[in-house]
This record gives structure tokens, C-alpha cells and sequence, in this order.
């Protein structure tokens, strides 16, 4: 049958344990193999005679097993396998003697031992690669990897075994990994890609799997049906090495010439002469060199090839989405009379940037076209007047507004300061949940402001704010979507709701995305669907993204930042606390207990609800955001075996256990049971609480009855209370800057001086440590930001939808490939200006369109 890139993995293959632990990769189709990339490959290994060892360089060599013995392990459940093995006719094509060594296996699964047992039987002729250490004297290879060896036939001998063929039949069943000692050598000491890999599935199996999909493609036709049988998994590692015929192709697979895929399978994407002129490999051999490469320079050439084509179709996709937005039309909202009488009733002045970016707001509404702007902006920078003053522009040119928060927490947030801000203008402001109620603006401006009602207010209109949110009461829900589906110029505050088929905004002229990265595509383009034409978009972000990266995953949008504070905030002061200094601990929280007699308020932030659950979805440290001490990331199951096979094998790891995560209950607890909080009272908040719960909780802590607030995440993004002035952040070493710098922005809001203390369990010299080091040191959101970014990765600073994650972009990385992702936008540009339609390169108007439309990570619409 024909195999293609869209061709089922299931079709291929036989063994359905495989295909499941594929599927679990998110491996479906030929192509998702194909693009499921190795993170290294590992360097060529030298073939050694046992007396050349070194100890602790990696080695490959040929030997006979002399004997092999199972030994139960005392003192703990499991089992050690022992094989004694010498190289001495391997040795002797060398023209060196002889020496013997042991290989030793740890497993607390007898199944794994045995079936180890049976591939290292007494006169078996294998081929070993793997680190030497010493121990009792004797050379030892623990968990080394093995290739097993084809007897020759009666009579025969080989360079590693000698007569070792009469110790095994020529006709035994067993199946072998290489024909002779010399392609098992060629096999083990190749250069080897090394996968992220499962306890259902090794590196190995994966690398044997994909390029068995590339012989496919090479061969045209399916796949092996492959019915030998695979030995069995030892749930506490990998798959066990070696069963590559599980696979559903031949175990000599990956060692007939490499497979390349013929140009007409595997068609090239990249514009011919873009290649050229890049010095780029065509797709199919950078897919051959990638899986199955001959030396690591080809690999990195083959890597480099790839990273540039998902560069070109990601700047080029960007730019025709850019071009078809300014194609569309909008809604002009030209009228400033409103907003420039809001910011006038100011009790502050604008800051020169929140100045420059209304007037370009002002200018971009003003249009027929629809803006598209991202406005970034520290944690506490003015991003909401500016949004506010860009909202009333778009009522006071009888238009609708709708701001979009991603909780309802921030929305009510966002819903009470705008009926503040706009009682304080003097205009009557509608501030009930499903618009019961109108407030007078004269009341509101002197109860909560202090100051006069303005004597014009009757010369403004009534400006109705809506809040619409999932948890409201059906009523209310209804009036509120009665009241917006009227067209009526309005504010609607919403949460996801606002993305719902029941809300309608037939005047809708503006849409406010509140911290963009946690909305996606469809959503986005959902709200565009409200009105008759697209409404202006403005996203807004406190996550700090460098330059490089904004313009490259937003390139389709204006980019304005905010980088001034408004006057009156004080630096926040942060200081790292190792949690095992109980002295500076006790310090801590007696400086906390100053501050709340002082009338303030104190966050106290865990990263788990209860201590015996895992942490939520919702409220644990970014798992896509912290990074683990290894440098990989949190509560990924992620397996390099190359590095950590024995370990995982033997049950034991060389990654120490980590202590359990603090939760909220907990932390509560103890808290109140600490002299220096004797008669405060606590609360609590997590993302579990309902939305009553929520409300009383935020409301009381806000009045100053619970000055101490024990919660989760749930309270990193929008939550406002000026009285805030000391956070506390346990198991701090497990976030990533970008969360921690977010957190802290919660304190220092209300001009008074504020602290954030940083409770730390990490190891000293480890990358954890560094990374708090870094947001001790800086308040600089862009240089968190790029220090976030070389810590973790694009993907993951920018959310598990924006990374690329199921099919687009997987080699690209913002900071480093910033000059490249520029070179390849300006050739995108020139392409486009002379073929705007992608006419005459129809393999990459393909891959454009499955990016921008069949991909729902694309980058820059979410």
C-alpha cells in the first residue's frame, strides 16, 4: 500500500502496545513520527578492548558470555543479574589479550531479569556498549546496552566468540538483533538520537520505530507485519531493549543503508531557492539525517534545516494573517469626547507611555480596519485605564465594548474598578450583576472617591457595565445577555462566557482580551463573529515576553509596552528564605505580624489545596512553566534511557526525592498555630471555592477581617488589594520567573513599602537556585522574561498552546533563533509581494493553511 505523511500509525503496525504508547507521545500519523524530533543524539562510541576501558567513558566491544547467574537482592525487594563476559578474540583482532567483566542488571521485576537471563545465556556472542566503573577490582558495565548476535553456523567462528558458535544451535528459535559482530559494532557505535521517551516505550524502540516509517516511505510499500515476539516490559523502566520485531518491522532494519525518502513522497516546502541560497538539505534527507544520522554534524545540519522551515511557514502564516485582518472592515470609532473626559478625572496623570498608547489606540480605532494590538505591560503598570479609556472611545461613539478575563475572580475585579472609575467621571454607571440596578454617579464619586460629583454629569450618557460570568444566576445571566444582545453601547466584563453562542453584541466595536495567552484561537475568533463587521482587538499581557519573541509569536499584531509605573509605587523588596533556617523563618513571620498591626494585609501562597491530593490543574505551580532541578520540566514523565536506564531498572534514580509540595490546609494549620499570629484570623481561597465562596473571601480580605490570605495560584493574575503589602511563596524553587514575578505584583500596589519572601527548598548550585536568584535580583519584567526563556523555552513561557505543541512549531526557539526567524520573515515578505497567494509554491501554501487553520496552536492567534 502507499504510505504517506497522513498514513495511520495503527495501519503499520501490528503490535498495539506499541501503537498506544506512540499515541500517548502524540504520535498518530507518519508524519507526527517524523516531526517527533530527538532532543540530542548521542556522540559515536569507540570500539574498545576491555584492557583499553576507561572508567566513566563510554565504550562498545565483543565478547562470549561465560556465565550468567539471577541473585535475589537482601535486604530489598527485586533481583540483580550477573553475567561474566570475555572479549578474547575480540581482544585478539585488536592484537590485544584478552580480559574478562561483568554486566550487571537491577530490577524488582523477575519478568525483566529472566528475559535479560535468556538474551545473555552461557556462549551467547553479544555486543555491549555502555560506561565502565570498577568495583571490587573488577571492570563492570551496569545496565550496559546489548546486541545480541547470530550464532554462525557449526564450525564457523567469528571475531568476538571464536568456537563460541557450538554453544548455541544454528537453528535455534531465537531471534537476534545483528547478523554478525560487525553490524552490531556499526550499530551501537553510530551516532544515536536519543527521544523523550515513557515507561511504555525506550528511545530505542521509538528511534527503531521511526525509522522503519522512513524505509516505509522510501520503499513505498507497508510494513513489516513483524509477528516475532518482544520481550517483556518491566513496568518500572522502559520497554525492554532489543524487541525491535514488536514493532511491526524486521529487527535488521536499522541496520540495511539508510533510508531516504524520494522527493516525490516527501516533497520539499521550503521555495527552491530559499533553500539554496540558505544552504538548507531537501526535507527528505533532513528527515533521514535527523532519524538515523551517520555523523553528529549531519544531524545539527538536518536540525538547522527543520528549525528554518517551521520558521518560514510560522513568519509566513503571520503575515498573510496580517494581511487579511487589514483586509476586513470595522467599525470606525472616532468620537474621543468620553475618554477624554474620563482621563481627565483622573486623580492621577497618565504616565508619557499610557499617554502614547491611547493616542495609538485613538488612531487605530479611528480606522476601518480593525486594530490588532498587544499591549504588555508590567504587573501594575496601567494596563486597565488604558483599556478603559479605549472602551469608553469605542461607547462614546454609541458602540459596545467587551472585556474578556480568563477568571471570575478578575472580573469582578475588573467589573467594580470600572463602575469606580466611571462614577469618579460623574456618568450614571450601571454596576448590577445582570444590569438591575443604576447607581447614582454623584453618590459614588463622593462616597468612594471624596471628591464633588462633576456638575456635567448630566451631559454624559448612562454607560451600563455589565458583568457576565459562568457562575451567575440564571436570571441575572439572562438580563445581562438581553441587555447586550440590544445593541445598546454598553461595557460587558466577562469571563469565558462572553464566548458562548447565547452572547450576542450586534454593536460590538471593541473586544479586550485580558492576559491573552490563556485564550486560544477559537475563542478569539469567536468574539470576532459577534458583530457584523470585526471588531478592534486589543490583548493585553502582564507575562513578561521579551521583544525578540512578541514579534515573533505576534507578529500578526502591533505590539505596544508599558514600561513606566505610575507614580507613588515603591520597589518591592524580595528576599529568598531557605525554609531549613528556622531562625530567619521566625524573623519572617514576625515582620508579617508588624505589618498586619499596622493595618495591611499578607498573602500566603501554596502551590497545592490539600496535602494529600496532587496539585490542581488549576492552582499548582505552571507545570509547564517550572523547571525541575534537572532541567526538565515539572510532572513531565520524561526519560533519557542513554543516561538513566539503571537507575529507573534498578527502582532507584540518581534525581533526589523531592519533598512533598506545601498545600493550603495545611500551611493554614500551622500558621495558626504560630505565636507570632495569636488572635489573627485566616482565610483561605482556591480554585475549588465556588464563586460565592470567592467573593466573601476576596471581600473580607479586602476589609481587613482575615488580614492573612492562604491561597493557591488562583490569585496570581488581576487580584487588586492596595492594603497588600508581604506575599509569601512556598516551594517558590518549583515556579517559573514569569509566575513568581506575577505573584509578586499582587503586594506594592497601594504606595506603601512591600515585601516578597521567597520560601526555598532548592539544592545549592542547581539551576532552581539560579532562577531565584534571578527575581531577587530584578524587577526588570524583560529581563525575567529573557532569563524565563533561556531557563525553559518558548513554549513554555508563553502557555502549552502557544509551544506548537501537537504539530507546528517543535524546533524553534525565540531567543536564539531570533536572527533566523528575522531572515526568514524578510523572505517571507519578498515571496508573498510576488506571489501573495502562494500560486506557484503550493507545497507551502499547504503547510500555511494546516498551520493557521487545521493547527489550533497557532502562535500568534493565541
Amino acid at each position: 500500500m502507499g504510505i504517506t505523511m497522513d498514513t495511520s500509525v495503527s495501519s503499520l503496525l501490528t503490535n498495539k502496545r506499541r501503537v498506544g504508547a506512540l499515541k500517548a507521545l502524540g504520535i498518530v500519523t507518519v508524519g507526527d513520527a517524523l516531526t517527533y524530533y530527538p532532543f540530542r543524539v548521542s556522540p559515536p562510541v569507540p570500539a574498545r578492548a576491555l584492557r583499553e576501558a576507561r572508567v566513566g567513558e563510554a565504550m562498545a566491544f565483543a565478547a562470549v558470555v561465560r556465565e550468567s547467574r539471577v541473585i535475589p537482592m537482601n535486604g530489598r525487594r527485586g533481583f540483580r543479574l550477573v553475567a561474566t563476559v570475555d572479549d578474547a578474540a575480540f581482544a585478539a583482532s585488536r592484537r590485544i589479550p584478552g580480559s574478562s567483566a561483568e554486566l550487571v542488571f537491577f530490577s524488582g521485576r523477575k519478568s525483566f531479569i529472566d528475559w535479560t537471563a535468556m538474551r545473555l545465556r552461557v556462549g551467547a556472542t553479544v555486543v555491549i556498549a555502555g560506561q565502565p566503573s570498577e568495583y571490587n577490582g573488577r571492570l563492570q558495565f551496569t545496565h550496559p546496552q546489548i546486541v545480541t548476535v547470530a550464532p554462525q553456523s557449526v564450525g564457523g567462528a567469528d571475531a568476538a566468540g571464536g568456537e563460541s558458535a557450538m554453544f548455541i544451535p544454528a537453528t535455534s528459535s531465537l531471534r537476534h538483533d545483528a547478523d554478525d559482530v560487525r553490524t552490531g559494532l556499526e550499530r551501537v557505535c553510530r551516532p544515536r538520537p536519543v527521544y523523550h521517551a515513557t515507561s511504555r516505550i525506550s528511545s530505542d524502540h521509538i528511534h527503531e520505530t521511526i525509522v522503519g516509517f522512513l524505509r516505509a516511505l522510501a520503499d513505498g510499500n507497508g510494513a513489516d507485519d513483524g509477528a516475532g515476539p518482544a520481550g517483556p516490559a518491566d513496568p518500572a523502566g522502559p520497554s525492554a531493549p532489543g524487541a525491535s520485531a514488536a514493532a511491526g518491522f524486521a529487527d535488521d532494519d536499522a541496520l540495511r543503508p539508510r533510508p531516504v525518502p524520494s522527493a516525490a513522497v516527501l516533497p520539499d516546502i521550503l521555495p527552491e531557492r530559499v533553500r539554496a541560497e540558505r544552504g538548507l538539505m531537501h526535507r527528505s534527507d533532513a528527515f533521514a539525517a535527523i532519524h538515523d544520522p551517520d555523523t553528529t554534524a549531519e544531524f545539527d545540519r538536518a536540525i538547522a534545516t527543520m528549525r528554518y522551515e517551521e520558521a518560514f511557514i510560522c513568519q509566513t502564516a503571520l503575515l498573510r494573517a496580517r494581511r487579511d485582518a487589514q483586509d476586513s472592515a470595522a467599525e470606525p470609532c472616532a468620537d474621543t469626547a468620553l475618554r477624554d473626559r474620563f482621563i481627565a478625572s483622573l486623580p492621577f496623570d497618565l504616565t508619557a507611555g499610557q499617554r502614547a498608547v491611547v493616542d495609538d489606540i485613538a488612531a487605530d480605532m479611528a480606522a476601518d480596519r480593525p486594530m490588532q494590538r498587544l499591549l504588555q505591560g508590567e504587573v501594575g503598570s496601567g494596563k486597565t485605564v488604558v483599556a478603559l479609556a479605549a472602551m469608553l472611545q469605542a461607547v462614546g461613539s454609541g458602540r459596545q465594548a467587551v472585556l474578556v478575563a480568563p477568571t471570575q475572580v478578575l472580573a469582578e475585579q475588573h467589573h467594580a474598578t470600572i463602575c469606580r472609575m466611571i462614577a469618579a467621571l460623574g456618568a450614571p454607571a450601571d454596576g448590577g450583576e445582570g444590569g438591575d440596578t443604576v447607581v447614582s454617579a454623584g453618590t459614588r464619586a463622593a462616597g468612594r472617591t471624596g471628591r464633588a460629583a462633576d456638575p456635567h454629569a448630566r451631559d454624559i450618557p448612562d454607560i451600563p457595565v455589565i458583568l457576565l460570568t459562568g457562575g451567575m444566576k440564571l436570571a441575572a445571566r439572562r438580563r445581562a445577555l438581553a441587555q447586550t444582545a440590544s445593541g445598546t453601547p454598553c461595557i460587558v466584563v466577562a469571563t469565558h462566557a462572553a464566548f458562548s453562542k447565547t452572547f450576542q453584541a450586534p454593536n460590538l466595536a471593541l473586544a479586550v482580551i485580558d492576559e491573552q495567552h490563556r485564550f486560544g484561537v477559537e475563542q478569539r475568533e469567536s468574539l470576532r463573529a459577534k458583530s457584523d463587521r470585526s471588531p478592534h482587538l486589543l490583548v493585553m499581557t502582564a507575562t513578561p515576553i521579551p521583544r525578540t519573541a512578541a514579534m515573533t509569536w505576534f507578529g500578526d499584531l502591533d505590539i505596544s509596552w508599558l514600561t513606566e509605573l505610575p507614580g507613588g509605587r515603591k520597589p518591592i523588596r524580595t528576599v529568598v528564605v531557605p525554609e531549613a533556617d528556622s531562625h530567619t523563618m521566625g524573623r519572617m513571620f514576625a515582620h508579617l505580624r508588624r505589618r498586619i498591626d499596622a493595618g495591611e494585609r499578607a498573602y500566603i501562597v501554596c502551590p497545592r489545596i490539600d496535602p494529600d491530593t496532587d496539585p490542581d490543574a488549576d492552582d499548582a505551580p505552571d507545570g509547564r512553566a517550572a523547571a525541575a532541578d534537572d532541567g526538565t520540566a515539572d510532572g513531565i514523565g520524561v526519560y533519557d534511557e542513554s543516561d538513566a536506564y539503571a537507575g529507573l531498572e534498578a527502582g532507584v534514580t540518581d534525581q533526589p526525592t523531592r519533598p512533598p509540595l506545601h498545600a493550603v490546609s495545611e500551611i493554614a494549620a500551622r500558621l495558626q498555630s504560630l505565636p507570632q499570629f495569636a488572635g489573627i484570623r485566616f482565610a483561605t481561597l482556591t480554585g475549588r471555592d465556588d464563586d460565592a465562596t470567592k467573593q466573601q473571601v476576596m471581600a473580607s480580605f479586602a476589609d481587613g477581617d482575615t488580614p492573612v490570605l492562604v491561597a493557591t495560584t488562583v490569585i496570581e493574575v488581576g487580584v487588586d488589594v492596595p492594603e497588600a503589602s508581604c506575599i509569601v511563596i512556598f516551594d517558590a524553587d518549583r515556579y517559573g520567573l514569569s509566575q513568581l514575578h506575577q505573584l509578586r505584583g499582587r503586594v506594592g500596589r497601594g504606595g506603601t513599602n512591600s515585601w516578597a519572601f521567597l520560601i526555598s527548598r532548592a539544592e545549592p548550585a542547581t539551576p532552581a537556585e539560579a532562577r531565584l536568584g534571578v527575581i531577587q535580583g530584578t524587577l526588570d519584567g524583560a529581563e525575567i522574561a529573557q532569563a524565563d526563556l533561556e531557563f525553559r523555552g518558548a513554549g513554555d513561557v508563553l502557555g502549552d498552546a502557544q509551544s506548537g505543541g501537537k504539530s507546528s512549531l517543535k524546533l524553534l526557539r525565540v531567543v536564539k533563533d531570533a536572527d533566523l526567524i528575522a531572515d526568514a520573515r524578510t523572505r517571507a515578505a519578498a515571496l508573498l509581494a510576488a506571489d501573495p497567494d502562494l500560486h506557484g509554491e503550493t507545497q507551502l501554501a499547504g503547510a500555511v493553511l494546516d498551520f493557521t487553520r487545521g493547527n489550533e496552536t497557532f502562535l500568534t492567534s493565541n
